[in-house]
């Protein structure tokens, strides 16, 4: 099973380039950061993992900036976000900065993608909440118009592109409905959320991984009916905590990758944790 690592960097935790070069070196399979733009202080939205939200959140690095330094000091790990908070960018510019990174990495970059849940961060960008699902699905198609081969031009309901000769190109050739990196959608499961992983990703980022037994088959179902390839469905538990037979149950299940938490600390306690997960690589 590939392990990879996620971790919340902060202008306070160890550097991106130090923790890259130590995840190579000791063998896991990549690194996912988070985003966040910024945490309005004024703020009436609930911590999804319940109690005070944790000071990281409002300290965490630009993921593409930190990830473009990981991917430069090494060769084999692979760098993504957990996710990108695509509803807040500009589709026009987060194109550009995925195909970069994807092209510079050697196609090592994944797009993990969501719908966020702060509610007053998202309304600093313009955002209108109940409507960010669509919102991040059309940006989605327009950032795969410009990484069409060929100049596409793009009319959707909330944004367009015209026919454009835009480069680089993502890495990775076309997947299905798939263009780009791979992508990866985070979320809780559901009706919805499921319809969208299989319109336009290559699979899911279930958060914590708890109650795959009963959720992963509704998932298969829905990709099989959507004329998916069964062989092709990526799912990926997302910010766990490892033992032994929450890895064993997991492969059980036909997952062969996981993502696991590492603390927000600085370099050497974040050490610590890597030579505590060592045995699971």
């Amino acid at each position: 099973m590939r392990i990879a690592v996620t971790i919340f960097l902060t202008d306070e935790t160890i550097a991106p380039t130090r923790l890259a070069r130590e995840l190579e070196q000791r063998g896991f399979a990549g690194l996912y950061l988070p985003e966040h733009t910024h945490i309005p202080v004024e703020r009436a939205t609930p911590y999804p993992m319940g109690g005070e939200l944790p000071p990281e959140y409002g300290r965490t690095l630009d993921p593409f900036v930190a990830l473009g330094q990981a991917a430069a000091v090494t060769e084999r790990l692979d760098v993504g976000t957990g996710i990108t908070l695509v509803a807040q960018h500009d589709p026009i510019d987060l194109a550009k900065q995925i195909a970069t990174l994807d092209h510079l990495s050697g196609g090592r970059f994944t797009l993990g993608l969501g719908f966020g849940w702060n509610v007053e961060e998202a309304a600093d960008h313009g955002v209108e909440w109940r409507r960010r699902r669509e919102l991040v699905r059309d940006r989605t198609a327009l950032m795969r118009a410009l990484w069409s081969e060929e100049p596409t031009a793009y009319e959707g309901e909330f944004g367009s592109v015209r026919a454009s000769s835009a480069y680089p190109k993502p890495v990775r050739k076309p997947r299905g409905p798939v263009v780009g990196p791979r992508t990866l959608i985070g979320g809780a499961a559901g009706p919805k959320l499921f319809t969208h992983i299989c319109e336009y990703a290559d699979g899911w980022l279930p958060i914590g991984g708890r109650g795959l037994t009963e959720t992963l088959p509704v998932l298969r179902a829905t990709w099989a009916d959507a004329g998916r390839d069964p062989a092709a469905l990526q799912v990926i538990p997302y910010a766990i905590y490892p033992t032994p037979g929450k890895l064993a149950h997991y492969a059980s299940l036909g997952i062969e990758e996981v993502v696991v938490q590492l603390p927000p600390a600085g370099e050497a306690e974040v050490l610590r944790v890597l030579d505590g997960y060592a045995e699971y690589l």
